[in-house]
Formats: C-alpha cells, sequence, structure tokens
C-alpha cells in the first residue's frame, strides 16, 4: 500500500512530457518563425517582419540556453546527440561549445568570485569602476560579440583553466570549425545576394537575443554579493500564466538558484525544488515574481556593477576609512 502512495506521489511529481520537451518545441518554433519572416520580408511587410524579429529573437535566447543545457550534459540523453547539438548551437552563437563548457565550470564551481571567468572584471574589486562600466555596456548592449571575446580572453590568457592540451586541442578545432562555416555562409550571402534575409533572419535577432541573454544573466547575478548561492543569485518565480510561459521558453533558468544548488538536475526538475529558493541566511532575497521586479532591482546597482562576497570586504574597508576620516574630522 505504502509502495502504491510513493509511485502514485512520484507520478504526479514528474515533469509533464511537454515540460521536458521545451527544447525541442524551442526550435520548430523558431524554424517556423524564420519561414515566416522570410515569406514577409519577400513580401516587403516590414512591420510584421519587425514583430517576428522580437519573436525569433526571444527563441533565439531560448535555444542559446540549450548551449547552457548541452554544457551540463542534460540536454540529449545520448551524449554523442548532446555533444553535436552543443556544437551546432555554439558555432550558430560564435562560441566554442567545448570552451564555453569548460569556462562555465569556474562559474559553478567558484560562483560570483573573483575566479569566475563568466564574470570579470565584475568579480574584481581590484578594477576600477569605469572599466567595470564599459565592460558592462558592452556586454549588455553588444553581447553577441562580447560573449565570444569574454571566453576566447579566458582561453588565451596566462592563467587559463583550459589546461588540458586534449582539451585545448579540441578548443582549436572547434575554433576552425566556426571560423569555416561561418567563411562559408558569408561566402553563400554574397554570392546570392542575400544580405536582406540574412540581416533579418540572423543578425537582427541574434544581437538582440544575445543581448537578452547578458541582461539574463546580470539579472541572476550582478549586484548581489552574499556568501551563499542564493545570497549571489536572483531567481524568478511566477505565478502568472505569462510568467511561467516565459520560464518554459527559457528553459527554466528563472530558477536560477536552484540551477546552481543543483547543477545535475534537467530543466524540467527545476520548478519541483523551489522551496529551495526562500531566504536561510543573511543576505539571501526570495524569489521575485517576474523579471520586471528583478530587473528593478538590478537597475539600482547597475552603476556600479559588481559580482560576488569579495565585495563586501571591500564596503567594510570603505566603512572603517569613512569612520576614521569622522573621528579625525
Amino acid at each position: 500500500m505504502n509502495a502504491d502512495i510513493a509511485e502514485n506521489f512520484s507520478e504526479l511529481h514528474e515533469p509533464h512530457w511537454v515540460v521536458r520537451g521545451a527544447f525541442q518545441m524551442l526550435v520548430f518554433a523558431l524554424v517556423a518563425t524564420e519561414a515566416l519572416l522570410a515569406f514577409t520580408v519577400h513580401r516587403g511587410w516590414i512591420w510584421v517582419a519587425v514583430l517576428l524579429v522580437l519573436v525569433a529573437s526571444h527563441l533565439m535566447h531560448g535555444t542559446l540556453i540549450g548551449l547552457h543545457e548541452a554544457a551540463h550534459g542534460l540536454l540529449r540523453k545520448n551524449r554523442r546527440f548532446n555533444e553535436f547539438d552543443g556544437i551546432v548551437i555554439g558555432t550558430l552563437s560564435l562560441m566554442s561549445f567545448s570552451l564555453y563548457r569548460v569556462i562555465h565550470q569556474t562559474h559553478h564551481a567558484y560562483l560570483a568570485s573573483e575566479r569566475d571567468y563568466e564574470f570579470w572584471p565584475l568579480s574584481q574589486p581590484s578594477t576600477a569602476r569605469w572599466k567595470r562600466c564599459l565592460a558592462a555596456f558592452a556586454e549588455l548592449n553588444l553581447g553577441l560579440f562580447y560573449g565570444p571575446f569574454l571566453f576566447l580572453r579566458a582561453f588565451f590568457g596566462p592563467a587559463s583553466p583550459v589546461r588540458s592540451k586534449r582539451m585545448r586541442r579540441r578548443v582549436w578545432a572547434e575554433l576552425v570549425l566556426l571560423v569555416a562555416a561561418w567563411a562559408l555562409v558569408i561566402a553563400a550571402v554574397a554570392f546570392f545576394g542575400l544580405w536582406k534575409y540574412f540581416l533579418w533572419m540572423y543578425l537582427g535577432p541574434a544581437v538582440l537575443a544575445a543581448n537578452l541573454q547578458s541582461w539574463r544573466k546580470y539579472i541572476e547575478h550582478v549586484g548581489m554579493t552574499g556568501n551563499t548561492v542564493n545570497g549571489s543569485t536572483r531567481s524568478i518565480v511566477a505565478n502568472t500564466w505569462v510568467g511561467k510561459l516565459v520560464s518554459f521558453t527559457l528553459l527554466h533558468e528563472p530558477f536560477h538558484g536552484v540551477h546552481h544548488q543543483k547543477a545535475g538536475l534537467p530543466h524540467a526538475e527545476l520548478p519541483l525544488h523551489a522551496d529551495k529558493l526562500q531566504p536561510k541566511n543573511p543576505g539571501e532575497l526570495p524569489p521575485f515574481p517576474s523579471y520586471r521586479y528583478a530587473f528593478i532591482d538590478l537597475i539600482q546597482k547597475l552603476s556600479d556593477p559588481r559580482v560576488g562576497p569579495q565585495w563586501q570586504t571591500v564596503e567594510a574597508m570603505g566603512w572603517q576609512r569613512d569612520s576614521l576620516r569622522d573621528v579625525a574630522a
């Protein structure tokens, strides 16, 4: 009897097949949107094309999160298919999949610390404020190009976390593949005179999607300086159908604190652990009900972009300096 109850309870909490198939649905929706976009551009229906570009950019953002899932080995059950999808998504987004995976591992292993390469230079208290503001401006507005720069900087740097010779060869091979693939694409576009379609169907949506990715990344971490996962992460748990749809199309990345606590969980299972996002320690924030509220919280801290608990020491030193100055006065 107890076994039956446990089995039924497990079934009730098993993610629905629709939720588990979110990535595949995003890909089909993106292909359909791109086909409609090609048709509207061909017919010269510019305002319809503009709306479709916005839809395509959101869907591209969602499929780009597939790169993140693949880096965790969670996008496909078959390892070879997972690697294949990761390389394809990476190539389309100007990124080496293997390089992304290694650098993203530092983000999980050294979350928001000075060794978190994904948040250079915002995690570096030694970096001047104007340099951090400039980096934030570039990432939030030129994400399609700043993202690859950030990861390539980590690859070519003297203290690169990509130390394995085998892995470095693989990254080089993927970079060569990326350059060759895009050389063929640009050559084909130029030869057939398809620049109009390239701009509307790829470049425009891709620029917007990369910027959306950057803004989401900043919402998740920038301005958070706590010592715990929840203290260095913003999460969104929406109750409205619109909010749940957004979470679905972003592969449940809004449950970001859960992902950092349980990095091996497939995205479909993250909402089942939303209780882990409740604050239990000083400096932790409860989940936001929507991206709008989380965005407002980010904006208030974006004038001095910083990430990580190391900034608490800087703030403490500043307070001590101010106190000594007041005493001396």
